[in-house]
């Protein structure tokens, strides 16, 4: 394994550099314009669907016989494409391994490896569908820091040209509100890459979700006004982050808030229309244009998300927790309102026909929310806009009268200082909790005691998981066709077209069809809000008595359905 700290290969810039000079903030990156603009085409390629993508640059188009990762960087690979032989030989002799250079030449040039065995893992501090997190320490340097373990399917090109079009995002961002890539940790032995992070001791979900932690008004504003800068920042680079949720955001004991995880994010250029996949964004945070099918999209996907987590860290728990799209969809329509008549036919959406309702919803997020301030409501009335044309972009949102009235947001430094706490915590103390009302409940029921349990206590699950490059995922919607699909959620796109993408949530579930979404009025707010009965992290909301009470009446059909829908 080998780790990068920003310091030069032992080769020099490499002989395809572009004329013009590079600027020096480019240069301390390691990463040409040329270089981005290849990961951003070859990126977006791997996502769409492959009659789209059917007819590349003819100089690019050689020989295919080959099933190599070479053949395939050759051929149909742009990502490292300008790389000649004798650059990635280079590479090669630097200690990066050859399936890496072959694919992502790119994205590590400039960059020297370090031997793996100069960290050492401390604990696993966060899991994904394709990646685990885990808290280290720098053997040389003695500081903490977070291994992200990305794993690879067989070294397939298209797993190892999502990670490089990550890092590629993350050398191209530079602000104190994303988190920052230190370096590359990998290993010729083996198909797995560590990207190495600073440590953050907090993520947003895991304070959330701590019942010890109540937020004020302006640390609310502090949070939001940090998550906002930093996707300024990002859409002024070119760079969508089509994940934005708490466990995403990371918070230092100096009350920073980095945003973190890029590992759904995509290169994208406003002036320029680019089909990408709609199967982005955790089911929480994501807007309805993607729901709908959209492909050609822009700012207005984070917009929507950073738009939920404000609502939820002002109502004290996620405000749309759906566990299907259809459900999702139909709890969005509930609450922001269902598209105009105008929307419908400007849009052309890909669903619209399906999810189209009979009769329009009336927009209810005022009506919802009422004990929110005047301007906090304004805001969040623009970035949950169901037209993404009307959220505007981050840097209107940052000029919003929610920032420029009283309480003023305060400054990170005087936020107050908690035990760590992440996502993964919370769901550590759920699990507890549920192992011991379990065994509460076995040595009631051994002494003939009835087992009861309380109707309003949710049960939490794992919150859905947005990776759309998660092979089995990707292998499972290949097997899907119009002819065996069992919802209307599997019927689209038809599995051609969806070649790199996975779903989150097992979209095979139906709704219960007894199932009626909460009011969204029910929702408490900062003013009136008790941690002790809300979930202590996000996840679909179910209430285990009334859904087996249900499940009881049902007919066979309903009993081969899951209640929940556990994130793989």
């Amino acid at each position: 394994m080998g780790c990068v700290h920003g310091r030069a290969a032992a080769s020099s810039r490499r002989r395809n550099a572009p004329a013009t000079p590079v600027s020096q903030p480019q240069q301390q990156e390691g990463v040409s314009a040329a270089g981005e603009a290849a990961v951003s085409q070859v990126a977006e390629k791997a996502e769409q669907p492959k009659a789209a993508v059917a007819a590349p640059v003819k100089r690019e188009r050689r020989s295919r016989s080959s099933r190599s990762l070479a053949a395939a960087a050759h051929s149909e690979v742009r990502l490292g494409g300008s790389f000649a032989n004798k650059a990635r030989g280079e590479q090669v002799a630097a200690g990066w391994p050859a399936w890496l250079s072959a694919v992502a030449g790119e994205a590590i040039d400039g960059w020297s490896p370090r031997r793996a065995d100069s960290f050492e893992k401390i604990d696993k501090i966060g899991q994904g569908t394709y990646s685990n997190v885990y808290k280290a320490r720098d053997s040389l340097s003695g500081k903490i820091v977070a291994l992200k373990k990305v794993r690879f399917d067989n070294l397939e090109p298209e797993s190892v040209r999502f990670m490089a079009r990550e890092i590629l995002i993350l050398r191209r961002l530079d602000h104190p509100n994303v988190i920052k890539l230190d370096g590359l940790v990998t290993s010729r032995m083996s198909c797995s890459l560590y990207l190495v992070f600073d440590y953050m001791v907090h993520d947003l979900a895991g304070l959330a979700a701590s019942p010890e932690i109540k937020f004020t008004l302006p640390q609310v504003k502090c949070y939001v006004h940090q998550l906002l800068s930093g996707l300024e920042h990002c859409h002024n680079r070119g760079a969508l982050h089509r994940d934005i949720k708490g466990s995403n955001l990371l918070l230092d004991n100096n009350g920073v808030l980095k945003i973190g995880d890029f590992g759904l994010a995509s290169f994208f250029d406003p002036n320029h229309k680019q089909s990408m996949t709609s199967r982005v964004v955790t089911l929480w945070y994501r807007p309805p244009e993607l729901l709908l099918g959209a492909t050609d999209y822009g700012v207005g996907v984070d917009l929507w998300s950073a738009g939920c987590i404000l609502a939820e860290l002002l109502a004290g728990k996620p405000i749309m927790p759906g566990r299907t799209e259809v459900e999702q969809l139909h709890k969005i329509f509930k609450l922001c309102g269902s598209p105009t008549e105008e929307y419908w036919k400007k849009s052309k959406l890909p669903h619209a026909t399906i999810f189209k309702p009979q009769q329009p919803y009336k927009r209810r997020i005022a009506d919802t929310f009422k004990d929110f301030p005047q301007s906090a409501l304004r805001l969040i009335e623009t970035l949950l806009a169901i037209d993404p044309a009307d959220r505007l972009t981050a840097t209107s949102a940052l000029k919003s009268d929610f920032f420029t009235t009283e309480p003023y947001a305060c400054d990170p430094s005087s936020l107050p200082q908690y035990p760590p706490s992440k996502e993964m915590d919370a769901k550590r103390r759920d699990e507890e909790a549920r192992r011991s009302l379990r065994a509460a409940g076995g040595r009631a029921n051994g002494d003939g005691a009835r087992k009861t349990r309380t109707r309003d206590r949710p049960r939490a699950v794992p919150a859905p998981e947005a990776n759309a490059e998660l092979q089995v995922n990707i292998d499972k919607r290949r097997l899907i066709t119009h002819a065996n699909a069992k919802s209307k959620s599997e019927k689209f796109p038809p599995p051609h077209q969806d070649g790199a993408l996975g779903y989150p949530l097992g979209c095979s579930n139906h709704m219960e069809p007894a199932f009626e979404p909460p009011d969204p009025s029910s929702f408490s707010t900062i003013f009136s809000y008790e941690k002790g009965s809300v979930p202590t992290w996000s996840g679909p909301l179910v209430d285990p008595a009334a859904g087996n009470q249900k499940r009881r009446h049902k007919s066979g059909r309903s009993s081969k359905q899951p209640a929940t829908a556990h994130a793989r």
